[in-house]
């Protein structure tokens, strides 16, 4: 239920304000050019950074995005797990689950 709140959010803005979008998405572009970093790299900085802000819509996001750029929900798993000294156990705790909301999407039905 709340994905879907945000994506009809996302939505809504995206046509109202789509010169911001096209200026957040150049930026987002100019980022991932800037340096040497791979797309998976910079997808579990992000997911670690939405993780640390207790922001589920971007752990929601990152965890997708991650995916498409070939991360597994191992490496997922293992990002989130090693901040645990650095933002604590029970935010980890929230943001593997945040993770496992678009992770079990992600994976067929055994």
């Amino acid at each position: 239920m709340a994905r879907h709140r945000e994506l009809d959010t996302y939505r809504r803005f995206k046509q109202q304000y789509p010169d911001y979008f096209v200026a957040v998405e150049a930026l987002g572009t100019a980022v991932r050019h800037a340096g040497p970093l791979d797309e998976q790299v910079i997808q579990l900085v992000q997911l670690g950074a939405a993780a640390a802000v207790r922001s589920e819509g971007a752990v929601h996001s990152h965890v997708r995005r991650a995916l498409e750029a070939g991360v597994t929900p191992e490496q997922i798993h293992h990002t989130l797990l090693s901040l645990t000294s650095t933002i604590g156990f029970p935010t980890v705790i929230a943001a593997l689950s945040w993770a496992d909301d678009v992770i079990g999407r992600a994976e067929p039905a055994v």
